[in-house]
């Protein structure tokens, strides 16, 4: 069994985030969503919140994904990885910016643990501009986000704000 991880905050999770898990479980057998606890990180959704929108935008747009599961982590990626015995860990990568930061995690994590590999995986083009920050900073401003989110997260982000 080919066991991946997708790591990332997701404050909010967006359709770029859901594109790249959609892909990323039709070539894995199991994918795991690991929300990334970090202290030294401000968050507009508590940890467990974002668990809980990320598990409700999965089941609105893969519903007949069974392989993908929701998990927290505190600590390396590598330790959470050897723990799962996971081969992989997926990237979205928007920008060059993007490339920029991930190939020096990748590079780490590999001399961290040595059998992990990153795949770098760009999102649909519709979704490239993407990226929970500008979603937050838009919907703060009331915008329409609806094309951009899963409906679940929309409802959340106008309660937030």
């Amino acid at each position: 069994m080919t066991r991946v991880l997708y790591p990332g905050t997701f404050d909010p999770i967006t359709k770029g985030h859901i594109d790249v898990i959609d892909r990323s479980s039709r070539l894995f057998d199991e994918v795991i969503v690991t929300v990334a606890v970090n202290s030294a990180k401000q968050t507009l959704f508590a940890d467990n919140e974002r668990i809980v929108l990320i598990e409700g935008a999965l089941a609105e747009a893969l519903p007949e994904r069974e392989n993908v599961r929701v998990e927290k982590i505190e600590g390396l990626l590598v330790e959470f990885a050897r723990r799962v015995q996971a081969h992989g860990v997926v990237r979205g990568l928007r920008t060059l910016g993007d490339f920029e930061y991930e190939m020096q995690m990748a590079l780490m994590n590999r001399r961290l643990h040595e059998g992990l590999n990153t795949i770098f995986m760009p999102p649909d083009e519709r979704y490239l501009h993407l990226s929970s920050s500008i979603i937050r900073e838009v919907a703060r401003y009331n915008a329409d986000i609806s094309d951009l989110v899963p409906d679940c997260v929309a409802r959340a982000l106008r309660e937030k704000f």
